[in-house]
């Protein structure tokens, strides 16, 4: 390679460098202005110019939302909630995803056919379905209720399955010779083998409950029962909106899956990186 063509490199290296960072300015500026405002007085956010820094900080609309509003109630919901889908997504796609992959049985290519059919139906379609039933089965207004609907990713299912089917078969075949059954093959042979894309898709499935907010917020009509995604829309005034008290209140809300995507940043990435594959 001569100078020239070793300049114009750094060159289309410099304008791609100075693009990405601009785009992420872009996209990172609405949550920097968001946590910033949360940090201002009310007077302060509805001035009619833009303040890059607040001229006096203040942490009042954190402590009114800790203090004077239920929010603690609000992340039991939400930990409760996230935990119970998160362990029971995984563990049911786990055993899906194995009994497809390695078992036959009657019926398993229609069920298999169904699973990769359900992706074509968006969740949103099926919400008048799962309130009336929900509602006939009394657990409205319930940890259960939030629950239930929240359990379809098929996605899990699909990858759990592709995993199973790239373990060599000689290990099942040396574990059935040992007369291992069909529990003891999947939590000893191929669960161990799999704890990375495990904990990948609890991770996400973790923070995809979490976000949820369209089936709480319908499913949900008492203030103690709402989950913290909810729940803060109930932080407003008889008076008014106080935009700083709501943004404090949102910050509060994300911080737990932002500390989360933080601390398994490379686990997320995995994740999400399984599901692309799947989807594309």
């Amino acid at each position: 390679m001569n100078i020239s063509n070793a300049r114009q490199v750094n060159l289309w290296g410099g304008v791609i460098t100075l693009v990405t960072v601009v785009l992420a300015v872009i996209w990172a500026f609405p949550l920097y202005w968001g946590v910033i405002s949360s940090l201002k007085p009310e007077d302060e956010v509805v001035r009619n110019y833009i303040e890059i820094w607040p001229e006096n900080l203040t942490f009042q609309h954190y402590v009114h939302a800790i203090t004077a509003t239920q929010i603690g109630t609000w992340y039991v919901n939400s930990i409760a909630v996230a935990l119970g889908v998160t362990l029971i997504t995984i563990t049911s796609s786990m055993l899906c995803g194995y009994a497809l992959s390695q078992l036959r049985f009657p019926g398993r290519q229609v069920l298999w056919w169904l699973i990769l059919a359900s992706f074509m139906v968006p969740l949103q379609a099926l919400i008048i379905n799962h309130f009336v039933l929900v509602a006939q089965l009394g657990l409205l207004n319930t940890w259960a209720g939030i629950m239930l609907p929240q359990l379809i990713h098929p996605v899990i299912i699909i990858v759990y399955k592709q995993f199973f089917d790239q373990v060599p078969k000689d290990f099942r075949e040396a574990a059935v010779m040992d007369s291992a059954g069909e529990f003891r093959i999947l939590f000893k042979v191929y669960l161990p083998m799999n704890w990375g894309v495990t904990a990948a898709l609890s991770i996400v499935c973790f923070i995809w409950t979490w976000n949820a907010f369209l089936w709480p917020f319908l499913s949900v009509t008492r203030t103690e029962m709402m989950t913290v995604t909810v729940g803060i829309t109930q932080v407003n005034d008889a008076f008014g909106v106080y935009y700083a008290r709501e943004l404090a209140a949102a910050v509060l809300a994300g911080l737990p899956v932002a500390l989360a995507y933080l601390l398994f940043q490379r686990k997320v990435t995995q994740a999400i990186t399984l599901s692309a594959g799947i989807k594309g």
